[in-house]
């Protein structure tokens, strides 16, 4: 089982980062010196991913132009002596192969992935959620690309939640294999409190086997009169085994002003650029507070 194949939705409206996102997509909001996307794209190549199918809409076509090359802005930064500038724009567009398909109806995040059916075939792929961005020394999709390589089935990754945020989430009933490696045996999107099996969510990153097709296109809608990919996972994790990793790692939900303003910050003190300076800044701040 190889994986090297990845699918990220991102044709969602991004209604929970209104109004700046009505002409300007969520995954394209810039995180310190870099689009939301380009960092879930870096984690993607760092794990073994080759090809990327970006699941987008029609207002999105930012995305497309972003992952391209501009040869008119290359050759105005090269004039001007920013070479490394108009190299490094190059090297964004050849990270990999990017390939980009419609979801033409905003029908769920399971009816997202079944439009990768064709992309992917017969093969194993990956999932990175257009929202969550990871902060690890590893890269959480290694970790899952590894567990899923060596018990050769799909795998979820994700972390334990609080009480109050689980209902947000998912529920999980797991048995433990090894290290941070989990057998799931059941899993409940967003949960009633009567539902709940564990604190183990599902946290938007996923190795799946082409399995999940045929459940996807058979599934009913569910919450909200949506395909829910939740709904999927937990009829294919009763058809074919699935692990469940307890990632080492930070994640957070730009999709939210507030999640997004943590990443910014934290990935803000990491930048070689604007660590000691923002550092500063918020001890000086804190004075007035």
């Amino acid at each position: 089982m190889k994986v090297r194949k990845a699918v990220i939705p991102a044709a969602g409206l991004g209604t929970r980062m209104l109004p700046a996102t009505k002409t300007i997509p969520k995954e394209m909001l810039p995180l310190v010196d870099k689009p939301v996307l380009q960092y879930i794209i870096e984690e993607a190549v760092s794990s073994g991913i080759e090809d990327i199918l970006i699941v987008t809409n029609r207002s999105k076509t930012a995305m497309d132009d972003y992952f391209d090359y501009y040869p008119e802005l290359e050759h105005r930064l090269i004039r001007s002596g920013k070479d490394e500038m108009a190299h490094e724009l190059r090297a964004v567009a050849d990270m990999a192969n990017f390939f980009y398909v419609r979801q033409r109806e905003t029908k769920g995040l399971g009816h997202a992935i079944a439009r990768a059916r064709r992309f992917i075939g017969d093969e194993p792929f990956a999932v990175l959620l257009g929202d969550d961005i990871m902060m690890s020394e590893k890269p959480v999709l290694k970790q899952l690309i590894e567990a899923a390589e060596k018990y050769n089935c799909s795998c979820v990754g994700g972390q334990w939640v609080s009480d109050e945020m689980l209902p947000a989430y998912c529920t999980t009933d797991l048995a433990h294999v090894e290290g941070r490696v989990y057998d799931v045996r059941h899993i409940v999107e967003k949960p009633k409190p009567e539902e709940v099996m564990s604190n183990y969510a599902i946290l938007g990153r996923y190795v799946l086997t082409p399995d999940i097709f045929d459940i996807l296109d058979a599934l009913p809608p569910g919450r909200n009169g949506e395909i829910q990919l939740t709904d999927g996972l937990a009829e294919l994790c009763h058809q074919k085994r699935m692990v469940y990793v307890d990632f080492d790692g930070r994640r957070y939900d730009t999709g939210h002003l507030t999640g997004f303003l943590e990443a910014t910050l934290d990935f803000a003190l990491k930048h070689e650029e604007t660590g000691d300076w923002l550092r500063n800044y918020i001890k000086e701040k804190a004075k007035t507070l």
